[in-house]
């Protein structure tokens, strides 16, 4: 088989959307495949003209053997209705020759037969499959590109831990609350030292008025 056929197998077993998400570019990509699987088309068929031109080589060689092994046999039956036995033998081994000839020829034009009708067929594939991606090269490229997206925020998603942010969420937090306790503990400490320090200096205000009133009393002879 020409090395065409591996060539356009490959491209029709290959998966347009894997390919084209896996690009950098999907829309390079889908123009350099359209243009490969255009030139492969263009090889196909110049292969397939090739391989009927050999088809038809061994359809004459066949129909060359088969006239020569009947040639042949009509000479061995002259040759008996002569009574020339020996010439007889000569001609039925040539007629043999032709005749295996012609089996030789015949499997391989089955063959060649089954090569060209296995390429065509590869070939129509490869046609169809061209066409589908010219029809439909915008939605091919805009799936990819889309799958591209959607991938990108998957890693990104994946990379951020959303547990993480939380916790340091919740430690933040924690550390708002313990200010905000502070303060208020600071504020509690500072109201009660105050009302400490306004009793102590009411008690120093109480004796004074309690020595001022003894001193009185005393000057009055109370």
């Amino acid at each position: 088989m020409p090395t065409v056929f591996d060539r356009i197998s490959n491209i029709i077993r290959a998966n347009l959307n894997d390919l084209l998400d896996d690009a950098e570019d999907p829309e390079a990509m889908l123009n350099q495949i359209i243009r490969d699987m255009n030139d492969a088309l263009r090889q196909a068929d110049s292969d397939i003209a090739d391989q009927i031109a050999r088809q038809k080589m061994i359809e004459g060689d066949l129909e060359a053997a088969n006239k020569n092994a009947e040639a042949w046999e009509s000479k061995a039956e002259l040759a008996v209705t002569k009574n020339r036995d020996d010439l007889a033998r000569e001609a039925i081994v040539r007629k043999n020759d032709y005749t295996e000839q012609a089996g030789i020829y015949t499997k391989q034009l089955e063959a060649q037969k089954a090569a060209v009708a296995e390429l065509k067929t590869k070939r129509d594939q490869l046609k169809s499959k061209y066409e589908s991606a010219q029809r439909n090269k915008e939605m091919l490229v805009a799936r990819a590109r889309a799958a591209q997206a959607k991938g990108e925020i998957t890693r990104v998603t994946t990379q951020s831990n959303t547990a993480d942010y939380a916790s340091e969420l919740d430690r933040m937090e924690r550390k708002i609350r313990q200010k905000e306790a502070r303060v208020e503990a600071d504020a509690e400490v500072a109201d009660s030292k105050t009302s400490v320090d306004d009793e102590l200096t009411q008690l120093g205000s109480d004796q004074h008025v309690e020595d001022e009133l003894a001193a009185l009393k005393a000057k009055m002879g109370k």
